[in-house]
């Protein structure tokens, strides 16, 4: 029963993680890009900041490591979610969900390049398998579209932040961590909103509820429900379900938006998913950085 109830919160939260690209494309017919996800993380946020001070969570004292919450906000949810949400202008909520979810593949480069980490060669096999399976999705060639190259950038971003989320995280707790990077991120988006574009936000029952459902059920109950995955699983093998996210990217773009599914999308993606696995899954007897 425990396995069962695992399993279905898997299932749940990676649908809310990939589900969040079709629904915030269809968000954009009511609001430019970047106030959307402004909106989106600053009331998720907003909601956070104030569940883990009632809970009584500890939280930073020192204006160092509050810089630190800022930062990791700026790359995890200000430029991830900016760049998504802006290349979906331009290309498929598929398309944007299977460029944004490599991003572990990016995390063993970039870990290795600037931290010196050591990954295994099961890890390494991975990222070649799921770059192979990138080449393969975008039909055995790369249509540089500005949401392509968004779509890429959303991928190193979240590498970063997860990088110095690995380096910093220790220093505070999860929850404080979460709804605080969130918040700030959301905050820097609405300055880029303003800077960058003519904000809008069309108020009806449709976009209200669209807003609601990507910081309420893709943000709140998502993260929340990750983390505890994280907490009551082992924290390697439960990552390597990430996989599941990319498809649920790509088939709740063919259910809510009827984007076509190509065959090598089917190909490719099966690559990508085999690779991201391969990357987060961890073992007994492996004890590297993952």
């Amino acid at each position: 029963m425990r396995k069962l109830n695992f399993g279905l919160l898997v299932l749940l939260t990676t649908a809310l993680m990939g589900s969040s690209f079709a629904v915030g494309k269809m968000g954009l017919v009511y609001a430019t890009p970047i106030l959307l996800v402004a909106l989106r993380f600053t009331i998720a946020g907003l909601i956070m900041a104030l569940v883990v001070f009632l809970w009584k969570r500890p939280h930073p004292t020192d204006t160092r490591t509050w810089l630190k919450v800022v930062v990791i906000g700026l790359f995890q949810t200000a430029g991830v979610m900016g760049c998504i949400f802006v290349s979906l202008r331009t290309i498929t909520a598929g398309e944007s969900s299977i460029l944004t979810f490599i991003n572990p593949l990016l995390v063993v480069i970039f870990g290795t390049l600037f931290m010196k980490a050591k990954y295994s060669m099961r890890q390494w096999i991975g990222v070649i398998i799921g770059f192979i399976g990138v080449f393969i999705t975008f039909g055995a060639h790369v249509d540089w579209k500005i949401g392509t190259l968004l779509g890429f950038l959303s991928a190193v971003s979240w590498a970063i932040g997860t990088l110095l989320i690995k380096t910093w995280g220790a220093e505070v707790d999860n929850w404080v961590l979460t709804a605080y990077q969130m918040l700030s991120g959301g905050l820097l988006l609405f300055g880029g909103s303003f800077i960058l574009e003519e904000p809008q936000f069309d108020i009806t029952t449709a976009s209200v509820f669209l807003l609601a459902w990507l910081a309420i059920m893709a943000s709140i109950v998502q993260f929340a429900g990750w983390f505890y995955l994280l907490r009551i699983g082992d924290p390697g093998k439960t990552s390597a379900f990430l996989f599941l996210a990319p498809f649920f990217g790509v088939l709740s773009g063919w259910i809510l938006l009827d984007e076509v599914i190509k065959w090598y999308v089917i190909i490719g993606g099966a690559f990508i998913f085999a690779g991201i696995f391969l990357v987060n899954w961890s073992t007994q007897k492996s004890k590297k950085l993952s």
